[in-house]
């Protein structure tokens, strides 16, 4: 199985958009969303020198906070007493896996157990943004403006990658847009230190142990360095926040150099392995990852789905066209896509949506990707509204709708928080049973009918 390249970006983005989680923490081919990492989309707009990141602020603590971060810093406290425990046992599983004393040595040497690291780890659920704020953000003038301006910075660099891998330059700077605002924060995190932590904490250690094998062969393979090894709090590294295991298997030395170095100011070797990431992913060149289209007044919203594929043609037929009114080119068979629901905007979706879908799960960070990427290159805003009465639903709210429709009947396979297939196809039948319009949408309005 593969698995996906880097952490996303997003401070804890958690939508209640159609598809917004591809799935729960199982492993398959459609990945989890990742922890969020930088430049987080709260931390807005990231200007070109890279040299002014604005925080938002956060809410004042309640009482409540205030003794649930106590227990958590008692709780985080044990844990670091056994970290150096921990470390022993496992560089004796390191070493039957191939890794030397030469590598780990040096590797570990200060590295001690990181409780800022678990705190962001189990906060990150409790930070929500809607469709339209993201994408507000993830293609906001000024970073349209940076990207066009890296695009011209490294054209010519960029343009020996697109002909090589057939992934279009304006794809690979969105990415590394969202990823680490065109370089201006890549993470300072020592990665060692922060996956050995995750590792040891357990939540997900085995595979946080995983991607500290994979980061302990790259340091023995030659890469870089230890403490050159910097990247986000969970462990994402260099201008695209790879993580280790997907460096391992995609990343490239464009430069010829001898390494893959993505960690350094010059961004070649992570742009390009970024397009051979996307070309393994199945990209299809000329092929786009969406188009916005405009639906019929009378439409069937259960074709909204993502197992439902047609052509353009077949969807003209049923009165789906694109913003002038005109079929849409045929690209391939497609399907319709409401990343909030019947009152937002749809989008008609290629193979090259899963191709992006496959460095993050989430529709909001693809659509953000393949939007941004067709601003850079000279295309318009997204022309429809959106339901801005609308609020994001807290991490609480979806879980309690995912188990008021279990009870209801309309079994959503778990309660994660996470609106995944399961809680839409349960969310559309319940829409039909109540006679609501079917577009799988995990609102707060449905919330209400729930209750």
């Amino acid at each position: 199985m593969k698995r996906m390249i880097f952490w996303s970006g997003m401070l804890g983005l958690v939508l209640g958009a159609n598809g917004a989680f591809a799935q729960t923490s199982g492993q398959s081919l459609r990945p989890v969303v990742r922890p969020a990492v930088a430049p987080p989309l709260n931390i807005v707009d990231v200007a070109a020198s890279g040299t002014a990141i604005e925080q938002v602020m956060r809410p004042k603590l309640r009482s409540d906070t205030i003794k649930g971060q106590a227990e958590t810093a008692l709780a985080l406290a044990t844990s670091a007493a056994g970290f150096d425990a921990w470390v022993s046992g496992f560089k004796q599983r390191a070493t039957r896996q191939g890794i030397r004393s030469a590598t780990l040595d040096p590797a570990f040497r200060g590295v001690t157990f990181d409780s800022d690291v678990i705190r962001r780890d189990r906060n990150q659920s409790e930070f929500t943004k809607t469709i339209w704020q993201y994408l507000a953000s993830a293609a906001s003038d000024r970073r349209i403006a940076n990207g066009k301006a890296a695009l011209a910075k490294h054209r010519t660099t960029l343009e020996a990658i697109e002909r090589r891998y057939g992934v279009e330059k304006e794809v690979v700077v969105a990415v590394w847009g969202l990823e680490s605002g065109y370089g201006a924060y890549r993470g300072s995190n020592d990665v060692i230190r922060s996956l050995s932590t995750l590792a040891y904490e357990g939540r997900r250690g085995a595979f946080f142990e995983e991607q500290l094998i994979a980061a302990l062969k790259i340091l023995q393979n030659g890469d870089t360095a230890p403490r050159n090894m910097t990247g986000s709090w969970a462990g994402a590294m260099g201008h695209t926040q790879f993580i280790p295991t997907s460096y391992l298997a995609y990343a490239v030395d464009f430069t010829g150099d001898g390494r893959r170095d993505i960690w350094s100011e010059d961004p070649t070797d992570a742009l390009a392995s970024t397009a051979a990431y996307l070309k393994n992913a199945g990209w299809k060149t000329g092929q786009p990852w969406g188009v916005e289209v405009q639906l019929p007044q009378v439409f069937d919203y259960a074709q909204a789905n993502r197992s439902t594929k047609k052509t353009p043609g077949a969807w003209a037929r049923l009165g789906v066209r694109d913003m002038s009114g005109r079929k849409v080119a045929n690209h391939g068979r497609a399907a319709i896509l409401l990343p909030a629901g019947a009152g937002g905007a749809a989008f008609m979706i290629f193979d090259n949506f899963a191709a992006i879908e496959r460095y993050n799960a989430a529709d909001a960070y693809v659509i953000g990707v393949g939007h941004l990427s067709d601003r850079i290159k000279g295309g318009g805003p997204i022309r429809s509204s959106w339901p801005t009465d609308e609020r994001a639903l807290t991490f609480a709210e979806r879980k309690e709708i995912q188990q008021r429709l279990t009870r209801a009947g309309f079994n959503t396979q778990g309660v994660d928080g996470r609106i995944g297939p399961n809680t839409i196809d349960a969310i559309r039948a319940f829409q039909r049973n109540r006679g609501l319009v079917p577009d799988g949408y995990a609102s707060s309005a449905l919330l209400q009918k729930l209750r």
